[in-house]
């Protein structure tokens, strides 16, 4: 539309013009080098990667197998289908293409079982102690070998640490605060929050902690004293209640009630901290 009036005077001059006004719209040929140009991009799936591929490889004029093959490889990411490419060696693409399928039908499983959400584990219920707790303690019961408490050997250590009859004993003075909890510490210490927070105890094997042989300590899984006698947990528990980490688990909190330092009456049941462990 441009052109003056007259220009064009044969259609061999048209076409030329045509073909000088549009010749950056083609597209250059294929040459078959162009397919060492396709790489694996970093996320890219394998199956998108060879479809990718063969895409390109449709419109090259190459036909040489064994380049074709270095060209793939050249272009895979490193990885298990990478490492599982050079031990098979592959004389042909079509070899090379069976090998990937198979890796393909891995990852869409490994992607699949990525993207599952594994059930939550249920919240301990108050008054009930999980299933799986009873089923461990239990076990442990019985596999352990129960040492009885002798009080001959703790006999002259207790003599060095008695206390006049009208003064307290001196391991009164260092009891953790009482607290009262919605729920048992048995069942408290296994909210899995809360054990995240506690620090383990060391391991005593078949060593007996207390006067008491046939008491078990959930806590230290040991025998010797109760959970609800266990020093070394209510020290920690009485750390995260100050911080208040354990405000939803306080019974006074959850009532109404009287302060946790000080133990209500009536039918509430109170877990003591402690004095054992």
């Amino acid at each position: 539309m441009s052109l003056p009036t007259g220009h064009v005077t044969s259609f061999h001059q048209f076409s030329k013009i045509f073909v000088e006004q549009y010749i950056v719209n083609k597209a250059p040929p294929r040459v078959f080098y162009d397919l060492f140009d396709i790489r694996q991009y970093q996320g890219e799936s394998l199956r998108d990667y060879l479809n990718r591929f063969g895409a390109q490889m449709v419109h090259s004029p190459a036909k040489d197998e064994e380049m074709l093959v270095y060209a793939f490889k050249k272009g895979v990411l490193p990885g298990p289908f990478c490492e599982a490419l050079i031990r098979a060696h592959p004389a042909t693409f079509a070899e090379v293409r069976r090998l990937a399928v198979t890796h393909i039908a891995d990852e869409s499983e490994v992607a699949e079982k990525r993207g599952s959400v594994a059930p939550a584990r249920p919240r301990a219920q108050t008054g009930i102690r999980p299933q799986r707790v009873l089923e461990t303690a239990a076990a442990r019961r019985d596999q352990r070998t129960r040492q009885p408490y002798d009080p001959r050997k703790n006999k002259g250590r207790s003599q060095g640490r008695q206390q006049p009859a009208q003064q307290p004993a001196r391991w009164e003075y260092n009891r953790p605060p009482r607290h009262k909890f919605v729920m048992g510490l048995a069942d408290l210490i296994a909210v899995p929050n809360i054990s995240a927070r506690l620090k383990a105890p060391e391991k005593v094997g078949d060593k007996v902690l207390g006067p008491k042989p046939d008491a078990w300590c959930e806590f230290h899984q040991a025998f010797g004293h109760t959970v609800d006698s266990c020093l070394a947990l209510g020290y920690q528990l009485d750390d995260l209640v100050k911080s208040g980490f354990l405000n939803d688990y306080l019974l006074d909190r959850r009532t109404g009630g009287a302060s946790s330092s000080q133990p209500a009456g009536g039918e509430v049941q109170q877990h003591e901290m402690p004095t054992h462990g």
